[in-house]
């Protein structure tokens, strides 16, 4: 199963090291494909992992591109995506919500879009809490996972890096 076409837009854009993660999503996506039984495992959030990593990296790059970030703050081990990416937190200097794909509607709807998949892919699936305890299903998990690619092809086919 190939999730990201190797002739697109979008793989092109890609670093060496996120490609990597996505051909990894991709071997993991295959194997449990092949051996799927609906019993076998109680939560499929595993498979989301690589492809929420290398959406991790593809926002930073992204952000870099598009300068809404600095090369200091790329490769600082601080920068929090959720946190600069977060509408809620827009008074922050460092929110890029309404700077990712410049001011009208389109920019609008893909920062809009980056946020909704970053708390779905990441901090719904990855994030641990006690009153909400969640397990993803293997349809769900592929759901999650063409959210992130397609929140990707979109940041890359519709802004101007």
């Amino acid at each position: 199963m190939e999730v990201i076409k190797r002739d697109s837009a979008l793989w092109q854009y890609m670093p060496d090291e996120i490609r990597g993660l996505l051909e990894d999503g991709e071997l993991i996506l295959n194997f449990v494909h092949a051996h799927h039984q609906e019993d076998n495992i109680s939560d499929y959030s595993f498979l989301v992992f690589p492809f929420a990593k290398a959406y991790e990296g593809f926002l930073k790059r992204f952000f870099l591109d598009m300068k809404l970030i600095s090369k200091d703050e790329y490769y600082s081990d601080d920068i929090r995506i959720g946190r600069i990416l977060n509408p809620n937190y827009i008074k922050e200097k460092s929110n890029v919500f309404e700077r990712v794909c410049g001011k009208g509607k389109e920019g609008r709807d893909v920062a809009r879009k980056l946020w909704q998949v970053w708390k779905r892919g990441r901090n719904l699936v990855f994030h641990y809490f006690p009153h909400n305890y969640r397990r993803l299903g293997y349809e769900e998990a592929l759901d999650i996972i063409n959210d992130i690619v397609d929140a990707m092809h979109t940041s890359v086919t519709k802004c101007r890096i």
